[in-house]
């Protein structure tokens, strides 16, 4: 990557710790006020050059959306290896992560990756659709306490996420939404393999 000029890098810093801070990026006006500019234009054009360097990446016409892209500190990523169903099911996330996600260190555990969220069937346990879940690698099925919110790969069908009861020889995966839209569904426990379970949810702030 292109090196970072001095104010490019107190930004850098800035974005870091509101991350840390608030779980999304500050709005152009708290950058400026942060870093001591009157207006917003210099904050601008130093997002407009982070994001060229490659730096961070910003969703278009929405606010507070800057992700850190750089992970030279490996403490501070892990993989985002795709999406999840939180609805019904979707085809297994990749092989392969798509990107690197930027945490906080206490995040950073070996085995959690990050994975995004499509669907509502989960908003009763304050998942929504367009959040990130950061998952834990825990395959000890039997040691999973009932209700436990886990990644679900049902054989021959995708991957899900919802609550997880073991119920004898058989698994049932419960959605925390009281819409008659969502169901339950049980599958031999056979059929179902545990991803991870959920250990944080980030939600990007769009105001």
């Amino acid at each position: 990557m292109e090196p970072l000029k001095s104010r490019e890098q107190r930004l850098m810093d800035l974005l870091r710790a509101y991350e840390q801070d608030y779980g999304c990026s500050p709005s152009y006006e708290e950058m400026a006020s942060a870093m001591g500019y009157r207006s917003k234009s210099p904050v601008q054009n130093l997002v407009k050059s982070l994001e060229r360097k490659r730096y961070i990446k910003r969703q278009p016409n929405k606010a507070r959306t800057i992700q850190i892209l750089d992970c030279f500190d490996q403490k501070s990523c892990i993989p985002l290896w795709g999406t999840i169903a939180a609805g019904g099911i979707v085809d297994s996330f990749t092989d392969h992560p798509i990107e690197s996600y930027a945490v906080s260190e206490a995040l950073n555990k070996p085995g959690n990756y990050a994975l995004r969220v499509i669907g509502d069937s989960m908003i009763d346990a304050h998942i929504c659709n367009n959040d990130v879940v950061i998952l834990g690698h825990n395959l000890e099925v039997n040691r999973l306490k009932p209700g436990t919110i886990v990644a679900a790969q049902v054989a021959g069908e995708g991957t899900t996420l919802k609550k997880f009861y073991q119920e004898g020889a058989y698994v049932r995966l419960e959605p925390a939404n009281s819409s008659p839209e969502f169901k339950s569904m049980k599958r031999h426990a056979s059929q179902v393999q545990i991803q991870g379970v959920l250990v944080f949810v980030h939600r990007e702030c769009l105001h």
